[in-house]
């Protein structure tokens, strides 16, 4: 075993442990957690180790970054996951090789992946973005539609050809009412994902909790977490 592939296995073992402890801990299966491995600035190289430690489900953020990875794993049976900011003119790349959009926050933007799914024949699911720092009518500062808008967007997916309404998505904030109150910002997400469900029972993804705060996630009713750090090490700063 390599010295990478071993260290990835201790580390991702580790994170296991904390996912299962963490659903023991909140009365819920383990299999009712998907972990999605947060790859950024991290070679394809480690995506091929942890396909073979088992991980079938890999994110990206930056698609200068994410679409040449998916291009060398094409091979491989994994489910992309776009989570960052995605900006209109990457649209027709990400497309190309995303499975599933969690960061979907604005009108345009449907309208954009619906075209682009349209054109390459694929079905895309996508998750709305909540930004639990935004104020009514606004957007995040790390992206995300305030929770007034959720309604919005979810009846713009309803209507978008090419696109799937999966579910909810949000980043802890950093900033307003809950900044250093995860698990608070946690249950508010489960509260609007409850309301969502209520007229689209399919749309029942979570996405919530990273490295730092995947337990209060888990506890809150999170269905996939997206941890990077715990399983690949701190990351190298970008040039």
């Amino acid at each position: 075993m390599t010295d990478r592939k071993a260290e990835l296995a201790e580390n991702l073992a580790r994170v296991e442990e904390r996912i299962a402890a963490a659903c023991a801990a909140a009365g819920r299966p383990r299999d009712e957690v998907t972990l999605i491995v947060v790859t950024k600035t991290y070679p394809a190289s480690d995506v091929r180790i942890l396909h073979g430690l088992g991980v079938r489900h890999v994110a990206e953020n930056r698609d200068q970054d994410a679409a040449p990875k998916a291009a060398a794993c094409a091979d491989l049976d994994l489910s992309w996951h776009f989570v960052g900011q995605l900006q209109t003119n990457k649209v027709r790349s990400v497309v190309g090789y995303a499975d599933v959009v969690q960061s979907v926050d604005r009108i345009k933007l449907v309208s954009s992946l619906s075209a682009a799914a349209e054109r390459a024949g694929r079905e895309l699911g996508c998750l709305i973005q909540v930004a639990l720092d935004a104020e009514a009518g606004g957007r995040g500062d790390r992206g995300g539609v305030s929770p007034d808008g959720v309604g919005e967007l979810a009846a713009a997916l309803d209507e978008a050809p090419g696109l799937r309404l999966a579910g909810l998505m949000t980043v802890a904030p950093l900033v307003g009412e809950y900044a250093g109150r995860q698990r608070a910002a946690f249950d508010r997400l489960m509260d609007l994902s409850t309301a969502l469900r209520a007229t689209r029972p399919a749309a029942n993804m979570v996405s919530a909790g990273m490295s730092a705060d995947l337990e209060d996630a888990i506890a809150a009713g999170a269905t996939h977490v997206r941890v990077g750090t715990a399983v690949l090490g701190v990351r190298p700063k970008l040039g």
